[in-house]
This record gives structure tokens, sequence and C-alpha cells, in this order.
């Protein structure tokens, strides 16, 4: 059996010594699924550049935005697993 897959939390928890799921320690380690950033300690959909998604590039580009659901990021860390690209 491989080694589980960690998603990251949603919110920070702003302890001192970081948790493994940490959005922040995730993407500093490169292990933030992509299309994932960390903003203001809050994990967010990023578009190409790097820079969050606003309300109407979200619109524009067809995702949805808003909070991200656990859902999702289950979706995208399985499709990322199945096509054997690490997570940038």
């Amino acid at each position: 059996m491989g080694k589980a897959i960690k998603l990251p939390k949603t919110e920070c928890c702003v302890s001192k010594s970081r948790c493994d799921r940490c959005p922040i320690r995730m993407l500093k380690e490169g292990t933030l699924p992509t299309g994932y950033g960390v903003h203001k300690r809050e994990l967010v959909r990023v578009d190409a550049c790097g820079k969050p998604l606003s309300k109407k590039a979200a619109k524009k580009s067809g995702v949805k935005s808003g909070k991200v659901k656990k859902a999702e990021l289950v979706a995208v860390m399985r499709k990322q697993k199945k096509s054997g690209k690490k997570a940038a």
C-alpha cells in the first residue's frame, strides 16, 4: 500500500509548531494540490499566475468561488495521484 494522502486544512490554526496538514507548511514543502494556494492563512483557489481567484475570474473559468470544500480537495488529490504528478 502507498502512503496516505494528507489533505490540507481549509484554514491555518495559527499554532507555533505547524501541524502536518497546515496549508502554509504544505505550500512551503510543495505538497499543496495544484490550483490551490494560501492567502491570509486560508486555503484558496489560485489562477495560473498564482493569484487568488476573484469572484469574476472564478465565474469566467467555471470554478465555484467561496470556501474550499473537503470533497473538492479529495477529488483534486485523487486526480493528481492517478496521473502520477507530484503536487506543485
